[in-house]
């Protein structure tokens, strides 16, 4: 088989979708898989959207998920004399023709219209979606040229597929249409066209196409959000493909050994932001631990917090890691360790704590830990069995979670009164049961 070259063909515009991402990532790792080349092409012929700033995002994006591509990008506005010369060709050749069409605002002018066959069959064999067909009848010819001379998405994607010798375009099937007419236009230029695979929508839990209205659709909104791009990336891959078993959170070499357009879904992908979050976890519990702590420590340095030299920093990882879903969370997730001026959940205050007999327990769990020793998990785990005496020790550990730390969920509550101390435990302790009628 000759080299496989894919294309990655975006329209800049400062904001990229995840639907188009997506496309990226599944032409990726198909050269990536194949040994073939991934190809960047710009196309940034729509001049008051393709600004730098937007290009510079589009680049930024790709880097961020490590979508690097084989050869310098290429620029659509570049090859505009080629574009040209092809649409002399096809007039030549009787395959394209002038005409006066008027435009949506009521202004006339000379645009190119390229000549689709009229009778017999339009057919392809889509990598994804099957064999393809329609009558050529049912589509009509279509500009190639505007009024003002440049020319159309249609006429411009083919040349330069031709000029970068793409052998396989992977796209959204709303394309689909155009493909039809992207082929006749391959066949008019004396070019072979590429094999085509087109991917289902990606859509919302109604099964209508994603879009901002559904929440975050750009993935510059994700990386704000404190997405991993690990995170991102492998859920994009999921959404239209698996590696045929069970396996959900996959190393990139992993993507790349499994990958295989053929078995990419029909099927529309359904959009799951709680799964996504999930696996934004995933990552996030795998990654190092000398990582995790350096995000801890630069997150607490950014909030203002400086963990005091004697802070059991370690004990803190264990714990935080394994709970943490974004990397934004950090602060807020622990803050109640360094300061005493920390966020406190009234619901969790009016569930846990306000009840009958509560304030009492917090007073008398307050005597005890005051003399526990040693005052450590296991010690105060130990003791609070004993006083449950096997009934379970759910009423004394949410009002101590609650009255220690404002929140009714966190690291294990054994743990979390050892990194507080005995001093600030009781303090809190006491403090919550003096709030109480």
């Amino acid at each position: 088989m000759s080299e496989i070259r894919v294309r990655f063909a975006p329209s800049p515009t400062g904001k990229v979708h995840i639907g188009n991402i997506r496309a990226a990532i599944y032409n990726w790792l198909y050269a990536r898989h194949t040994g073939g080349k991934f190809l960047l092409r710009v196309e940034d012929t729509d001049l008051e959207r393709s600004t730098p700033e937007a290009i510079q995002a589009l680049l930024e994006c790709m880097e961020w998920l490590g979508l690097d591509y084989d050869e310098p990008a290429f620029y659509q506005t570049k090859n505009v004399d080629r574009h040209m010369a092809c649409v002399e060709k096809l007039i030549a050749d009787g395959r394209a023709y002038k005409m006066e069409k008027t435009s949506r605002d009521g202004k006339t002018g000379e645009v190119v219209m390229f000549r689709m066959p009229k009778e017999g069959t339009l057919a392809f064999d889509d990598i994804v979606k099957g064999h393809m067909e329609k009558k050529a009848e049912d589509v009509p010819d279509f500009a190639i040229v505007r009024s003002d001379g440049s020319p159309i998405f249609h006429l411009a994607n083919v040349v330069d597929d031709i000029d970068q010798r793409v052998t396989h375009v992977i796209r959204g099937d709303d394309h689909v249409e155009n493909t039809f007419k992207h082929i006749e236009l391959f066949k008019a230029l004396g070019a072979t066209p590429p094999k085509y695979g087109h991917l289902s929508m990606i859509v919302n839990a109604q099964g209508k196409p994603y879009s901002k209205r559904d929440g975050a659709a750009f993935v510059g909104e994700f990386r704000e959000n404190g997405y991993l791009p690990e995170a991102l990336f492998n859920y994009l891959l999921l959404l239209g493909w698996n590696p045929g078993d069970e396996r959900e959170v996959l190393s990139r070499q992993e993507m790349i050994d499994l990958f295989d357009i053929e078995k990419v879904h029909v099927t529309a992908a359904r959009f799951d932001i709680k799964k996504l979050q999930w696996m934004n976890g995933e990552y996030i519990r795998r990654a190092p631990r000398e990582q995790y702590r350096q995000e801890l420590l630069s997150r607490l340095g950014a909030a203002g917090i400086v963990p005091p030299p004697d802070f059991n920093l370690d004990l803190l990882v264990d714990q935080l890691q394994i709970r943490t879903k974004f990397w934004n969370d950090i602060p807020g997730n622990c803050i109640y360790f360094f300061t005493e001026d920390y966020p406190v959940d009234e619901k969790a205050v009016e569930k846990r704590l306000k009840k009958p007999g509560v304030k009492e327990l917090l007073l008398d769990l307050a005597s005890r830990f005051a003399r526990l020793e040693p005052f450590t998990a296991a010690a105060g785990e130990a003791m609070v069995k004993d006083i449950a005496q096997g009934q379970g020790m759910g009423p004394w550990v949410h009002p101590i979670r609650v009255a220690v730390s404002g929140r009714m969920e966190g690291p294990g509550l054994f743990e979390m009164l050892e990194l507080l101390g005995r001093e600030r435990t009781v303090a809190r302790l006491e403090r919550a049961a003096r709030s109480l009628p």
